[in-house]
């Protein structure tokens, strides 16, 4: 399968997390900041260094299976990442990963500081790792 980039799109971060070469287990990476102007070319960057063969992007869905502004802004990023990259984002519902990586932060008994630093790349391994284990 090969290494799997995940970005987990927000207004001010990106979580990032990559999957190690067979595909199999998901590895935070941190995040990139949204509004550098450098957001794709460190993605680019991100790519190339880790040989990366696909590229999934969470969109955020409704409990109730609706699409607001964050879903749209989520399938634009991916569009642009698509373009960056030369590689394909495949959209993946993300529902519950950002509550799901908070609660698993605080069950290790990590500060709110610490926390806040770790909390989209932990979001976006949860991520892939569910999508890992889907295919």
């Amino acid at each position: 399968m090969g290494r799997v980039l995940a970005l987990d799109h927000g207004t001010v971060r990106i979580g990032v997390a990559i999957s190690d070469a067979a595909g199999i287990t998901a590895h935070p990476r941190g995040f990139i900041d949204a509004g550098a102007p450098d957001c794709l070319d460190r993605i680019r960057n991100l790519v190339a260094e880790l040989d990366v063969e696909h590229i999934v992007v969470g969109l955020p869905i409704g409990l109730d299976g609706s699409e607001g502004a964050a879903a749209a802004a989520a399938r634009a990023f991916a569009g642009e990442v698509t373009d960056a990259t030369g590689l394909a984002a495949e959209l993946v519902d993300e529902r519950y990963t950002t509550v799901m990586a908070e609660r698993a932060l605080i069950a290790t008994g990590s500060r709110r500081e610490r926390r806040r630093q770790v909390r989209d790349g932990a979001a976006a391994a949860i991520l892939l790792q569910d999508y890992l284990e889907r295919r």
